[in-house]
């Protein structure tokens, strides 16, 4: 977990990348986009997507549920949309969405996570089988690229 893992996924959608941005930072949709987070609200007094403002999220993996916090890292309307989970300063995970125009009206949507530096779940699962790290991450970031693609095919029939 010292380096870091991460993940990156991408898809070319047939939309502007200001509706894309629209639906990737539009937290209240995600439980519709597929993988394990199933729910996520914007916490009292939050203003939508602006740096600094926190969301809940709600996770199901498996038998396994549990609700994170998150604060916005990065809020560009038509070019990015990042948020830590946790304290930004040491987040459990970090997430982005980056838009790029394609030159013909659509966009290249990228959504990238890193691992760590926090503790999360993987951290205490790797502290119980340190000599399974590798393996244990490697399982992970497949899951997660599952997930973060299904999302991005979500967001793509939505914005198409």
């Amino acid at each position: 977990m010292s380096d870091l893992p991460s993940v990156e996924v991408s898809l070319i959608l047939a939309a502007p990348p200001e509706r894309v941005w629209a639906l990737a930072s539009d937290v209240t949709r995600v439980g519709s986009w597929g993988g394990e987070c199933v729910e996520a609200a914007w916490v009292k007094g939050a203003d939508g997507p602006a740096v600094g403002a926190h969301f809940l999220g709600h996770q199901v993996r498996g038998d396994r549920k549990w609700e994170t916090t998150s604060v916005v890292i990065e809020s560009e309307p038509g070019v990015s949309f990042a948020w830590a989970v946790g304290d930004p300063a040491n987040a459990a995970a970090t997430w982005r969405y980056q838009m790029t125009a394609d030159g013909s009206g659509g966009t290249v949507l990228r959504y990238r996570a890193v691992m760590g530096p926090g503790p999360s779940g993987l951290t205490a699962v790797i502290a119980e089988m340190p000599d399974r790290e590798e393996s244990i991450i490697a399982r992970r970031m497949k899951e997660h690229e599952r997930n973060m693609t299904a999302t991005l095919e979500a967001i793509k029939r939505v914005a198409e």
